[in-house]
């Protein structure tokens, strides 16, 4: 019986990964119309991106995407291979651009704000984001794990980061919890009227997008700022 149990948890760790991140993602598709409140395209990207056709890329970028956001860093240890040189091509392109961590709940929140700025180009342009979408031992450990890192990163960097999570850890953990700070949400679902709360500013609204110049799948993103 030991597989069936096996079997059970899989389909069920599935399932609420699925109704983590809400709704059915269509194949791939192309950059949406604007909706009302957002005012500009973005991206954000990793080394699941592989390399990338800067040239291909920056030609789409001219007239339909305004930012981009790469990983730097994960827990206490990883360093994406490809952050480096991301940051260096979008610098060269002039390319509004910043890092973001993916926070691990389970290691020292300390630590992990002195791996990101340890490894994290000081020539991004906008500012950094906290990626926290992994359950904690508690929410109440959660939430103050990340606000160490935000504290910490804010006070060294000298710019206030952004959240990243999803509409669900949004709505029932986070909302309400962190004062002065905005928010950035994956929700892959065409209910705009969830995200008229004032402190989000980024709407990540596919993860199946397709963009000129990089290969398979990409995030893509909305945002209320306005990017040149």
């Amino acid at each position: 019986m030991k597989w069936v149990f096996i079997l059970i948890s899989v389909i069920t760790a599935a399932y609420l990964s699925y109704l983590h991140f809400s709704d059915r993602n269509p194949s791939a598709i192309t950059l949406r119309e604007l909706p009302e409140g957002f005012n500009s395209h973005g991206i954000d990207i990793s080394h699941y991106q592989n390399e990338i056709d800067w040239e291909v890329l920056e030609e789409s970028l001219a007239s339909t995407i305004s930012f981009v956001y790469y990983k730097s860093t994960e827990g206490t240890r990883f360093v994406d291979p490809l952050a480096e040189a991301y940051s260096n091509n979008l610098s060269a392109l002039n390319i509004e651009h910043g890092a973001y961590h993916f926070f691990t709940p389970s290691m020292s929140a300390e630590k992990q704000a002195r791996h990101f700025l340890k490894n994290t180009s000081s020539s991004n342009t906008l500012p950094p984001v906290l990626d926290a979408e992994t359950e904690g031992e508690t929410d109440r450990k959660l939430i103050e794990g990340m606000q160490s890192w935000l504290r910490i990163v804010e006070n060294q960097s000298g710019t206030k980061p952004i959240i990243y999570t999803s509409y669900n850890f949004y709505k029932t953990k986070f909302r309400g919890k962190f004062d002065g700070y905005e928010f950035w949400i994956a929700s892959y679902s065409r209910k705009e009227s969830r995200l008229k709360d004032d402190c989000i500013i980024h709407w990540q609204y596919s993860d199946k997008g397709a963009v000129p110049g990089i290969e398979g799948f990409v995030d893509l993103n909305f945002s209320k700022k306005i990017y040149n």
